[in-house]
């Protein structure tokens, strides 16, 4: 070969490899910018949420007091185990099928999946609400030992179909990079139809019951326009289906995210549960008030998933191993460094912060600062159980949480009783921190990275 042949070879292969980079480059440039302008979207909108949660939490607290907070907080737990056992698990596991389905334009599959899940959650989840509504005084009785709640959970069993429907709808909107309208629908749109009414009508109505029958109120009327948004976007419709999914492969999915995320719930709210049974509802109130202002300071990781969930399942379905790596690392940094002022904000203000609920909240300040300080380790750990999820391995992140959930059961157990609200706040912390830390451990093992983030970890190790 003569030298010319030879340049004019290695020519033509500079310039192949030149455009192989750039299509990578471009490639990367649209994941970024999608992380950035779908973040500054559902970041916005997750501030109005988080915005209106607060105001709605005011509105019972100044109006109604701490023991109103209680009976809401507890009510609202026992709605959220239904639905969560409602849903069947098909909330994390349709956004993964839609999200790798359409990304394939397999309209037909995501058609599929998602009336053979509405087959089975709509039934099941009917009966839960009537189990619910008439298991109502036992609830009350036996496991809380207050029978004035069972009014109010009978009350709240109506939101148990509804609800599940919402989240449903509001993954699959997910699922299909319609970020915006997911995000309004599972983080906002309740809370802010349910903050205007519950200030209007707060001026007439004094009654504890006042906040949980606004809320069931406007979780109907959201479920039924978010259901509407869903089938204008997907263009879906109910005639008709194919048949190439078993309902096995579905389940085989679905069922141990149910477990997952019964066993992550049921390691969130066991707080909750337990100081429902060993402390009265004004201490319920102030330990939720002060777990609503901590999670504050992980408040991007949830927003930041909504846009990375989806390609983390479209990515790892496509083998793009790399690309992956470099999603979930941009995400991760994200989160950290919103993390970092909202958790010195509450650290150096703790006492005013909770003092704006009213001046017996403020009893809630040291364990305001350990579940803040909890969850500012779930930030620099990352997302590693969302990435354990959409890739497949659903099984060891469901491993990991029901560990986690049992050491958060039994530290509950002997701490509630002596310290209340300071003894729930760092059974949750260490429990939080336990899950995490294997997250990551299995993380590493099966893709070769690790998902914590903190910039002077290089300088420490």
């Amino acid at each position: 070969m003569d030298t010319a042949t030879k340049q004019g070879n290695e020519t033509a292969s500079s310039a192949v490899n030149r455009r192989m980079l750039k299509s990578i480059l471009q490639k990367k440039d649209i994941h970024l910018n999608e992380i950035l302008t779908g973040s500054s979207f559902a970041f916005g909108l997750n501030i109005l949420g988080h915005l209106c949660g607060y105001v709605f939490i005011l509105l019972i607290t100044r109006n109604l007091g701490a023991d109103a907070m209680g009976i809401f907080s507890l009510s609202y737990t026992v709605l959220v185990i239904f639905v969560v056992i409602g849903n069947l698990g098909f909330d994390t596991a349709l956004l993964r099928f839609v999200a790798d389905y359409s990304s394939t334009n397999r309209w037909d599959l995501v058609k599929e999946v998602y009336l053979k899940a509405l087959r089975l959650i709509i039934p099941f989840s009917f009966l839960l609400t009537i189990l619910l509504f008439y298991c109502s005084p036992y609830i009350a009785k036996y496991i809380f030992n207050k029978d004035h709640l069972s009014i109010y959970i009978k009350l709240i069993s109506f939101g148990v179909l509804p609800l599940v429907l919402l989240g449903i709808n509001a993954e699959c909107l997910r699922g299909v990079k319609k970020i915006k309208e997911s995000v309004f629908f599972s983080k906002v749109s309740v809370v802010l139809v349910g903050t205007i009414i519950f200030s209007i009508l707060i001026f007439y109505v004094k009654e504890y019951y006042l906040p949980i029958v606004i809320y069931v109120i406007c979780i109907v009327l959201m479920s039924i326009l978010c259901w509407i948004v869903w089938f204008k976007k997907s263009g879906l419709s109910l005639l008709s289906y194919s048949d190439s999914l078993e309902y096995k492969t579905i389940l085989s999915v679905s069922v141990p995210m149910l477990l997952s995320k019964s066993s992550l719930l049921l390691m969130a709210w066991t707080d909750t549960i337990i100081l429902g049974i060993f402390r009265t509802e004004g201490e319920v109130g102030i330990y939720n008030v002060a777990f609503r202002v901590a999670i504050l300071t992980s408040f991007t990781l949830p927003v930041i998933f909504s846009i990375t969930a989806p390609k983390f399942a479209s990515l790892y379905g496509i083998g793009e191993t790399k690309e992956l790596k470099r999603v979930f690392r941009i995400s991760t940094k994200m989160v950290f460094w919103t993390s970092i002022p909202v958790l010195l904000t509450i650290f150096l203000f703790p006492s005013f912060i909770l003092g704006m609920f009213g001046s017996a909240f403020k009893e809630g300040v040291f364990a305001l600062l350990i579940l803040s300080f909890g969850y500012f380790i779930a930030s620099i750990f990352g997302s590693a159980g969302h990435l354990l999820q959409m890739t497949g391995k659903q099984k060891i992140y469901l491993n990991i949480i029901l560990i986690a959930t049992i050491i958060n059961i039994i530290l509950n157990l002997v701490l509630v009783p002596v310290y209340g609200i300071n003894g729930a706040a760092l059974s949750t912390m260490v429990s939080m921190a336990f899950a995490h830390l294997l997250m990551v451990i299995f993380v590493y093992k099966i893709f070769g990275f690790t998902t914590i983030y903190f910039p002077l970890m290089k300088y420490l190790f």
